[in-house]
């Protein structure tokens, strides 16, 4: 049985919609694997370790989803099955409540953006930075500091009373710079263009004096959280675009079902 007229166009529009599902499908699966396997992404300073890692396995769950959902779809449209296009519905109904519950919660909980990213980079300032056990830790914010051109949590300050600067130390060595009011800054902190020499140099800071010019000035806070809102109206770009289209879907699956069914009665 084929369909003609105005329903095999149908037929090919669901088929061409269901293959740009499912390359967005793949998109996600490919993007997440990435992110899984970046010990140095942005976006891992930004949670906890555990709660990062959660998030990126349920979006790994939801590009798979997608993808079989959508390759589904294509099977229904191309084979004209009542059941494949039933099931394709169905599944695609609860990714489209599924991704506007998920939005919806994101948007309510916008506004709490700047107290998490805030609380994890200090954090990872204070605590974690230069630790043994936080190698991809260190090495992710070391990549945050050289790439937004930042410093510490809210400036180069933060680092006086971190544990980077305990790290390796003896106490003797520990108690004369407190005296002297000497602290120490990552070298991912120095500016581009100068020197080892000038780093080293400028790395050495002392508590009341001001941070040298060759050290960013500006704390990292701000700028990930600029960074985060400017990708997230990207996304919610992508995500509205990518609703309409699943709506669209509904529909064309919906009609193609009730045609194919209608086929099948008149022929019987």
């Amino acid at each position: 049985m084929a369909l003609t007229g105005c329903y095999a166009v149908l037929k090919f529009l669901l088929f061409i919609f269901n293959f740009i599902f499912w390359l967005v499908g793949l998109t996600i699966l490919v993007f997440t694997i990435l992110l899984l396997t970046d010990k140095t992404s942005y976006l891992s300073i930004t949670e906890d370790d555990g709660n990062y890692y959660t998030g990126l396995y349920i979006l790994l769950a939801a590009g798979a989803l997608i993808f079989i959902v959508a390759f589904l779809g294509c099977c229904g449209a191309y084979r004209e099955s009542p059941c494949m296009l039933v099931s394709f519905f169905c599944f695609l109904l609860i990714i489209l409540v599924a991704e506007i519950a998920a939005g919806a919660w994101a948007y309510s909980n916008s506004d709490r953006l700047k107290e998490l990213v805030s609380q994890s980079v200090t954090a990872t300032v204070q605590a974690d930075y230069g630790t043994s056990g936080a190698d991809s830790r260190t090495a992710t914010f070391d990549a945050i500091q050289s790439g937004l051109k930042c410093c510490g949590a809210s400036g180069p300050g933060d680092w006086a009373n971190s544990k980077f600067n305990m790290r390796d130390k003896n106490i003797v060595e520990v108690t004369i710079k407190k005296a002297v009011n000497v602290y120490n800054i990552p070298a991912s902190c120095c500016i581009d263009g100068i020197t080892k020499k000038e780093c080293e140099e400028g790395r050495t800071v002392i508590l009341t004096a001001a941070i040298n010019r060759q050290i960013y000035s500006e704390g990292c806070v701000d700028k990930l959280i600029e960074l985060l809102q400017q990708y997230a109206n990207i996304l919610m770009g992508v995500g509205l675009a990518l609703a309409t289209v699943e709506v669209l879907g509904l529909i064309f699956s919906l009609v193609l079902c009730c045609a194919v069914r209608s086929e099948d009665r008149y022929k019987a």
